[in-house]
């Protein structure tokens, strides 16, 4: 772990073509030859409903030099650098990130095995792919994640709604999505707030999981209670832990990153 801390990191970025536009990709590999033997699988980072690339800021970077793995993070279409969309979201659009992107990813990026680790919206689609590929995903991590629509989530969303009206709010995020700024804050809001979004849950794709499980999760996260890592954790059917941080809000790898990724990195240590 000290010598990994210091360790150079070779960063690169990739398009990758999908059907429905290319995706933007930025991968962190450890520059140092790692212990013989197949090469551990890479961490695949899902981002949340503003998210994208950039907005992970150093965490993919430092989260490589502890756990001496690659981590690959991407655009989804209509956010960031990727494509732009002009549809809405569908009510599956959670699940639809695993059948329709991981496995163009997987096949453009030439990895078969991985780790999935998602924050908020994005760990939702990360249990998606461990339930979609329990052959290939090694381990899944959820930052923050919402495993069902809770009073809590959609009285965040209400709140964040309001500050939007603000129009540098708006400019702020086009400094990360360009003109498709507004898409994704719509896409956000209104898809979390419709009717027919209210009965989406976690808890039938959950047993599925059979991997390894990390849940992460902060004390005061405004966008949902300690209900959803310890729904996480009870109903995967792999070996789970459930961190609940003190004094922490909805973006743990942000606000006490030094403490997460030491947290990931040693659930990924080998036994």
């Amino acid at each position: 772990m000290t010598e990994l801390t210091t360790a150079a990191i070779d960063t690169r970025d990739a398009w990758v073509e999908h059907p429905e536009g290319p995706l933007f990709a930025r991968i962190w590999t450890p520059a140092a030859a790692g212990p013989e033997g197949p090469p551990q699988a890479p961490i695949l980072l899902f981002h949340d409903s503003l998210g994208c690339v950039e907005l992970w800021r150093n965490f993919p970077e430092v989260l490589s030099r502890a756990t001496g793995r690659q981590v690959i993070a991407y655009d989804r279409l209509g956010f960031g650098r990727s494509a732009p969309r002009q549809d809405t979201l569908a009510m599956d659009f959670i699940a639809q990130e695993a059948r329709s992107v991981v496995p163009v990813l997987r096949a453009r990026l030439g990895f078969e095995r991985f780790v999935a680790l998602g924050h908020s919206v994005g760990g939702g689609m990360a249990v998606y792919c461990a339930a979609a590929f329990p052959e290939a995903c090694e381990a899944l991590v959820t930052i923050a994640a919402q495993a069902f629509p809770e009073d809590r989530t959609l009285d965040g969303i209400l709140v964040a709604k309001a500050q939007f009206t603000d129009p540098l709010q708006v400019e702020r995020l086009g400094r990360y999505h360009g003109d498709k700024a507004r898409w994704v804050l719509d896409a956000w809001i209104e898809t979390w707030t419709h009717p027919e979004f209210a009965s989406w849950s976690l808890a039938e794709t959950l047993p599925q999981v059979v991997c390894p499980v990390l849940a992460i999760h902060g004390a005061q996260d405004e966008y949902g209670s300690a209900r959803h890592p310890e729904m996480i954790g009870a109903l995967s059917s792999g070996p789970a832990r459930v961190e609940i941080m003190p004094d922490t809000f909805h973006v743990p790898h942000r606000e006490k990153p030094e403490v997460v990724v030491a947290l990931v990195a040693g659930f990924l240590a080998p036994a």
